[in-house]
């Protein structure tokens, strides 16, 4: 069986390289657009591929009554396809009825409008899409300024559309602005999310009562050496009288290194693994000023873990729960980690790593999400250093990226 495939820009160019080769009485078995759609013919162009064979006699796809007069045993395989969208049969030295011809070429038109049609229906929908994605960006005539605001934004990893709300935001403050002075609008910006930003301030002492805080959160968010940086603080600083309370009897070494720390700044140090131990353990420090307490990590997913941290903080009945969260992870996984530890009572968020975040940008969806203040900010290992008190408008300045 002698079959071969031509391939060409046009189908007239595929139809001449038939007749070239095989003669024309060649058989066409088959032709095809390759590149179909629009988008696919926008990068690569048309092509088309025709199936053809010199040896093979194939019937004609006319039905009989329509073939009367018809000469040529080939018909309907050796057609050329004129610039008008008809066939040509004398190009393939092919003797035809007009009457048939002119019917076979309305056929053609008619399925190649469908087609046509089809497509303009694709191009009329991404046309669409494509101006819907315009008409969400920034216009293009902000002031160069606050072009160069908006960049600084997307680069910080500020989330795209809290950006543009600034923007909008910033463009309808009429005159109330220079906004021409890139400095004095970051200033602005500082100010919007600082406005944003809720912060609890420091842990405050109760002269008549000791104050019980727990640290909770996911696992290698640095929950025990910011208690050792809390308790050193407190005690050292402050000199408060400072206990330590640890759950996290899953990890060896994390008892161990607080067990250090509370041997280096002198405090008294109970280890806990049951609701009832941890009630004897918060009453046998009940003297203190200040009890720290330190909770093995749990994942958000394990909702069976969580229950479990919920009824031991049930008999401790801290004053404070503080979710720790690291400041490496993506706003998505924080703001879902914040909603499920929620079920255990967490009073406040205190966020570690900071040194170690490529940028802080996107850390701004999630304070805009999660409903509780801030209470401490880590960027680094050392004990007692590198732990502040959150305060908003310096918060603002380094989730922007300003130094």
């Amino acid at each position: 069986m002698d079959i071969k495939t031509y391939r060409a820009k046009t189908m007239r160019d595929a139809l001449e390289l038939v007749r070239r080769e095989l003669g024309p009485s060649a058989s066409v078995l088959h032709t095809r657009e390759l590149n179909g759609g629009p988008l696919r013919r926008l990068v690569f162009g048309r092509k088309y591929e025709v199936a053809a064979s010199a040896t093979m006699n194939v019937p004609s796809r006319l039905p009989v009554e329509e073939l009367a007069g018809v000469t040529s045993p080939r018909l309907g395989g050796a057609f050329d396809v004129t610039e008008d969208g008809g066939l040509d049969a004398a190009t393939f030295g092919v003797a035809a009825d007009a009457n048939l011809i002119d019917d076979y070429r309305a056929r053609y038109r008619d399925d190649f409008r469908r087609q046509v049609s089809g497509q303009l229906d694709e191009l009329h929908a991404m046309v669409e899409k494509l101006c819907l994605q315009a008409a969400s960006a920034p216009a293009h005539d902000l002031p160069e300024s606050l072009f160069h605001v908006f960049t600084n934004l997307i680069e910080a990893e500020v989330d795209e559309a809290i950006a543009r709300e600034w923007i909008d935001q910033l463009r309808g403050e009429n005159g109330a602005r220079q906004l021409d002075d890139v400095p004095l609008v970051m200033q602005r910006l500082a100010e919007l999310l600082e406005s944003e930003i809720s912060v609890s301030g420091p842990i405050v002492m109760d002269p008549n009562k000791c104050r019980v805080v727990a640290l909770v959160g996911p696992t290698g968010v640095g929950k025990t050496t910011t208690i050792a940086k809390l308790a050193a603080n407190y005690r050292l600083r402050e000199k408060r009288r400072v206990g330590l309370i640890t759950v996290d009897t899953y990890r060896v070494a994390a008892v161990e290194q607080l067990r250090t720390y509370a041997d280096i700044i002198d405090l008294p140090m109970e280890v806990v693994a049951t609701p009832r131990e941890m009630r004897d353990a918060v009453g046998r420090m009940s003297h203190l000023d200040l009890v720290l307490m330190d909770t093995a990590g749990r994942s958000p997913r394990d909702e069976v873990k969580i229950q479990e941290l919920k009824s031991m903080l049930g008999e401790a009945e801290p004053d404070e729960v503080h979710l720790v969260l690291s400041s490496t992870a993506g706003a998505k996984s924080l703001i879902g980690t914040a909603e499920r530890f929620a079920d255990v009572g967490t009073t406040a968020l205190l966020l570690t790593k900071l040194d170690e975040a490529h940028s802080l940008g996107h850390l701004v969806s999630m304070v805009r999400s999660v409903p509780l203040p801030l209470s401490f900010l880590t960027d680094g290992q050392n004990v007692p250093d590198d732990i502040q008190v959150a305060e908003a408008r310096r918060t603002a300045e380094m989730l922007l990226g300003r130094p």
